[in-house]
């Protein structure tokens, strides 16, 4: 399956004590380039989030959040009851003991040391487990793989109308390489008989040099490599392939372009170098599409 770099995933899940929520982001990247950021509780865990990322991701830049949901984590308020009673037990016994009037002050007692507690995240978190963790950060993975295939399903099939008009334009080209070889063979006879004031000169001669041109300006292994550059080019787009495949589109797109060259640089005709610019086009258009596929 051809699959973007580019995507975004979400999960949640429990975790021990907490639930947390896992956010994924992708962008290109030439590698497999992570950045996990977790909760100082999850830090020990890093190493399998790392590896489990790996294992489920070929290319690109994927940034990790990991956050832990609030209102069972950090900034939790609990009250210790059985401390609260005794104060204000002590309190009501001081008052009597030193004759002090009026009643215990509720807000008074909350404001005494270690009534009011605040739950930090490590509690809260209690007994989670790494596995725990890896089940919601494998959920992220799943939301954000499937959107990038939805986005690679796209690029390819941009990628193929793109191909097709190459392909139309390499079949131009030897349509036309046969027609311009026997002009220039007409135009070299034209130039010798002008040079040579009508002097006769040895058609055998003669024979050879256009035989030399025409090997000079045949396009027709140029136009093979072509063929079956595009071909594989094609089968890769299309065959469903199980590993990521753009470093391999990649390659063809330099074997490509090095075609277009070589053929423009034998062409020494307008119509054909006009073929040739538009292939080149077509190829760049291709590699910017080519350099967001896993």
């Amino acid at each position: 399956m051809i699959r973007s770099m580019t995507g975004f995933g979400t999960a949640e899940g429990p975790i021990g004590g907490s639930r947390v929520s896992v956010e994924l982001r992708s962008v290109n990247h030439r590698f497999f380039n992570p950045s996990i950021k977790l909760p100082t509780p999850f830090l020990a865990w890093e190493g399998e989030v790392r590896e489990l990322l790996r294992q489920r991701i070929a290319r690109g830049h994927v940034t990790v959040f990991v956050r832990i949901d609030q209102s069972t984590a950090a900034g939790a308020v609990a009250i210790d009851e059985a401390r609260f009673a005794w104060y204000a037990t002590e309190l009501r016994r001081l008052q009597q003991a030193h004759g002090v009037e009026g009643s215990v002050d509720v807000g008074t007692i909350l404001r005494l040391p270690e009534v009011v507690r605040v739950t930090r995240e490590e509690e809260v978190v209690g007994e989670g487990t790494a596995a725990e963790l890896l089940a919601v950060v494998e959920g992220a993975v799943a939301a954000m793989q499937t959107m990038r295939a939805n986005e690679g399903a796209r690029l390819a099939a941009v990628v193929g109308e793109r191909l097709a008009l190459i392909e139309a334009a390499v079949a131009r080209i030897a349509a036309r390489a046969p027609e311009r070889l026997a002009g220039q063979r007409q135009r070299l006879q034209e130039r010798v008989a002008e040079l040579t004031g009508g002097v006769g000169i040895d058609p055998q001669r003669l024979a050879h040099e256009v035989v030399l041109l025409a090997d000079k300006l045949d396009v027709g292994e140029e136009l093979d490599r072509f063929a079956a550059h595009i071909a594989a080019f094609r089968e890769t787009l299309q065959g469903g392939a199980t590993e990521p495949v753009g470093k391999r589109l990649g390659f063809l797109l330099q074997e490509l372009l090095r075609e277009a060259n070589t053929t423009g640089s034998k062409a020494n005709d307008a119509t054909m170098l006009g073929e040739v610019v538009a292939i080149k086009e077509e190829l760049e258009r291709i590699r910017e599409q080519v350099e967001n596929l896993e």
